[in-house]
């Protein structure tokens, strides 16, 4: 595991976490956001605002989720095979 992959790990599931699951859609997620969509996603010099998760690594969730686990390893898995991390 990559630094940066266990970064985004943590900050995904500290925040995303604090969901009920199942979530059922990306819009459920937003309430936990700290700054709403405005929140980021950081490391090193890698920046990831909250937005382009649905945005730009939407096609690789499959909602519902029923763990925050799931949910994680799919944001993880896109950001790898878009070559962010």
């Amino acid at each position: 595991m990559t630094k940066h992959e266990e970064n985004f790990r943590e900050q995904f599931h500290e925040i995303f976490g604090k969901a009920s699951y199942p979530v059922e859609s990306p819009f459920d997620l937003i309430p936990h956001l700290p700054k709403g969509p405005f929140t980021s996603f950081e490391s090193g010099s890698i920046e990831i605002p909250a937005i382009d998760l649905g945005m730009v690594y939407g096609e690789y969730q499959e909602y519902p989720y029923e763990t925050v686990e799931d949910l994680v390893d799919d944001l993880i898995m896109a950001l790898e095979k878009e070559g962010t991390i």
